[in-house]
């Protein structure tokens, strides 16, 4: 079993930055791909970015350029770098973990909520 801890989220105004962690325990050494998940209301499920244990990044095409994914595999933590936050970036961001023999995330998070607001 494999517990992800997302923090991080808040309120920011357009055009700045937060930064979300999520903190892997458990059996991680099960866990292949880190990826990060944003719902917005009324809004299906998207993914972010992703990350494999070997370091290669996943962006959806909505934030390359602007997200940036990292991953600390001594702390077993995942980040998410965001900067110029819009708007249309509000949802409840959800830190998501899989394991290397599964074609699905494995295990979800609790979520954390962004809000880019003025």
């Amino acid at each position: 079993q494999v517990h992800v801890v997302e923090s991080g989220g808040g309120l920011v105004q357009p055009g700045g930055s937060l930064r979300l962690s999520c903190a892997a325990s458990g059996s991680i050494f099960s866990i292949n791909v880190m990826g990060w998940y944003r719902q917005a209301p009324g809004k299906q499920r998207e993914e972010v970015a992703s990350i494999t244990s070997g370091g290669r990044p996943y962006y959806a095409d909505s934030v390359k350029g602007r997200f940036t994914i990292s991953r600390d595999n001594v702390k077993n933590t995942v980040y998410l770098q965001m900067n110029s936050l819009k708007p249309e970036d509000t949802a409840t961001y959800y830190c998501a973990a899989r394991k290397s023999t599964s074609p699905t995330y494995d295990y979800w998070g609790q979520g954390t909520q962004v809000t880019v607001s003025s």
